[in-house]
């Protein structure tokens, strides 16, 4: 069951295109035509950033999504809204905007990368030619089953 806050959230980003939530991690992420956009935890409404966007949230006095990691501190590339954002849809719109361009920019990233591999194995997998590779990594020519030569 989707609360209030989750609900008047869906309001704000509707006139941006089809909005809707799904639950995840004990709050709820919310797409814009299936475009991930945003999350609400603890009563809180983040928007996705990136470098480009980031620096207008900044100036906004709005506050990164932190939460803790294995006893550190991880901070999300999600960050609070204005509070008078919250109050109506036009004034969430340049923010829900923003946040938009910064999930196109992580998509169109994403669709960069070579399928089934994350960004630390591939700066692992093999040095540059005449360098080497960093202490404990293995590449293809290198790796053996046990008992074969």
């Amino acid at each position: 069951m989707r609360d209030a806050f989750v609900d008047h959230c869906l309001e704000l980003l509707a006139p941006l295109g089809a909005a809707r939530a799904k639950r995840m991690f004990g709050g709820h992420g919310l797409y814009l035509d299936d475009l991930f956009v945003a999350i609400v935890a603890f009563e809180q409404l983040y928007l996705k950033v990136d470098a480009g966007t980031q620096p207008a949230f900044e100036a906004a006095g709005c506050r990164p999504f932190v939460y803790d990691g294995k006893g550190r501190p991880i901070t999300m590339s999600y960050w609070t809204v204005p509070p008078e954002a919250i109050e109506s849809a036009a004034l969430m719109a340049p923010w829900a905007r923003r946040a938009i361009e910064a999930a196109l920019r992580a998509r169109s990233a994403a669709a960069l990368r070579p399928p089934g591999r994350s960004a630390a194995a591939r700066t692992t997998r093999a040095a540059p030619s005449g360098a080497a590779a960093p202490a404990g990594a293995a590449t293809r020519a290198t790796r053996r089953k046990p008992g074969s030569r």
